[in-house]
């Protein structure tokens, strides 16, 4: 990345820690003295520990992320995180998880529509 005025040194120059999307994105010069960048890293899930490769180092174990809230989330991701918090209540009650009631449910339905066989010897996992 370089950033600078047209035909004098850049004020800013290096390679980037990591990958960016370029397609995602953008600066804005804001009233015609500062430029602001807003870059999308391609891994998103990974801290930087800094903006330029061998630039001045941060310490990422003591950055917190800002809180978010489940709505801030995709429709996907939303489903994930809820299925992971009711997964963990369950097992704090010492109740079935969300895949263990699954398999109740499909177990049951087998054996509704399998009345004459006798299921009472067999061990189920």
């Amino acid at each position: 990345m370089k950033i600078g005025l047209k035909g004098q040194a850049p004020i800013i120059e290096g390679d980037l820690f990591e990958a960016v999307k370029p397609d995602d994105c953008f600066w804005h010069l804001e009233d015609q003295k500062v430029v602001s960048v807003l870059m999308t890293k391609f891994e998103q899930t990974t801290w930087w520990k800094s903006l330029f490769k061998g630039g001045p180092q941060i310490d990422t174990q003591k950055v917190e992320p800002l809180p978010s809230e489940l709505s801030d989330l995709d429709p996907e991701a939303r489903a994930a995180v809820e299925k992971m918090m009711f997964d963990q209540r369950q097992k704090q009650l010492g109740l079935p998880t969300s895949e263990e009631i699954k398999n109740q449910d499909m177990l049951k339905q087998f054996m509704s529509q399998n009345p004459n066989m006798n299921f009472s010897g067999d061990k189920m996992m």
